[in-house]
């Protein structure tokens, strides 16, 4: 075990040599179609700097990392977000997400969850700036999941998606004879997970002073999205991340996460035919296709390094970095958030982005999330989220 905590710890070392490898050289920035898929719907992991790969069991698991699903502390469960967006711009587009899962048996858990983008109303123009139409903008995905325990540490998870996209309906683009429609694709995730934090923090007869637990996770791998005038990727993604635990006592809990996304699409959209170019071949070509090369590839890769300390289960407190390079798209700030436990049913948590950047758009995000645990008949809780975000 010990050679796991110094790999953790190395993992945790990591971000300052990518941010190191940054140069000032002007990268392409990667663009992909529904980027909604890449949204925190949770206020939990959204107040760690948006790590979860491998952090414990909680309702949100299936967008974090399906295996996860396998070590679910309850018999059922769900939750329920509300996640307004880029209100320091417009005032009416918000992102709407619903959970829920199952515990078929010790080793068997499946689930389902619906996203729905809303990004408001739309006026579209001619190329004069003639008004043409208005028209409501929205996406959304629906996902089934099933996560399977290998052995008491070990879980396998893969969920499947439908993703629907209706950008611009059936308009005639201006100028040419195309009608553009809403475009649909397939896509999955896969889901490795490492857990040794098992949620008896009061029985001692499993205390132990260190876990690690680890999270590999392959996201939105599935095929390309036609609007009718072109081809795009979704945003497939490979997630990789670390949870270090420190408990001093039965009573208290230090959590240490870091967490690397890397997008697994074509670095230069100009450079490639999407539509020449397989969703496999784009995901193998992604990890050396930068024209900037090695320096570039590491600028791609996107940090989460998150904390959290909780006290009996009673109390949590959060707070974490998101970083992107500033050669890219350059999203960095810090999150905050608190978690409580109300007459040990009800569950409230807080969270808090702060852009290190005057006027980013991120600016003033807050996420709320409460969560009701209904008990068995056998005495044991099942947990019901709901998640409010403002």
């Amino acid at each position: 075990m010990k050679k796991n905590y110094w790999f953790s710890i190395v993992l945790l070392l990591i971000p300052g040599l990518i941010n190191a490898q940054s140069s000032t050289k002007n990268y392409s920035i990667i663009y992909t179609a529904v980027p909604f898929m890449a949204i925190s719907p949770d206020s939990r992991a959204a107040a760690m700097g948006d790590a979860g790969a491998a952090s414990t069991f909680d309702a949100n698991a299936m967008y974090w990392n399906p295996g996860k699903l396998a070590f679910s502390d309850s018999r059922y469960g769900g939750s329920f977000s509300y996640t307004p967006w880029l209100r320091q711009i417009v005032n009416d587009m918000g992102l709407i997400n619903a959970s829920g899962y199952y515990k078929i048996s010790d080793k068997q858990t499946v689930g389902a969850s619906v996203n729905f983008f809303n990004q408001g109303e739309i006026q579209f123009t001619d190329w004069e700036g003639y008004p043409i139409d208005n028209f409501m903008s929205n996406e959304f995905s629906i996902a089934a999941g099933i996560a399977q325990k290998l052995s008491s540490d070990y879980s396998l998870g893969i969920n499947i998606k439908y993703i629907h996209s209706n950008l611009v309906g059936n308009l005639v683009i201006p100028g040419t004879n195309v009608t553009a429609k809403p475009g649909q694709t397939a896509a999955m995730d896969i889901g490795f997970y490492y857990n040794k934090t098992r949620p008896t923090d009061n029985d001692p007869r499993s205390f132990k002073k260190f876990d690690v637990d680890y999270g590999i996770v392959l996201q939105n791998v599935g095929g390309k999205i036609n609007y009718g005038f072109g081809e795009y990727f979704i945003p497939a993604n490979f997630k990789a991340g670390t949870q270090l635990s420190y408990r001093p006592d039965l009573s208290n809990r230090f959590s240490f996460l870091v967490d690397f996304n890397k997008l697994l699409v074509p670095s230069d959209k100009d450079s490639v035919n999407v539509s020449e170019m397989s969703t496999m071949k784009a995901i193998f070509n992604s990890f050396g296709d930068a024209q900037g090369g090695f320096s570039e590839e590491l600028a791609e890769i996107m940090t989460s390094i998150g904390f959290e300390y909780s006290y009996q289960e009673l109390i949590a407190l959060r707070a974490g970095y998101f970083h992107e390079s500033k050669h890219k798209a350059g999203r960095q700030y810090i999150t905050a958030g608190v978690g409580l436990t109300l007459k040990e049913k009800i569950k409230l948590d807080l969270a808090y982005l702060i852009p290190t950047k005057t006027g980013s758009p991120l600016a003033n995000s807050w996420r709320v999330t409460l969560r009701l645990q209904v008990p068995h008949k056998s005495g044991k809780t099942d947990t019901i989220g709901d998640n409010i975000d403002q």
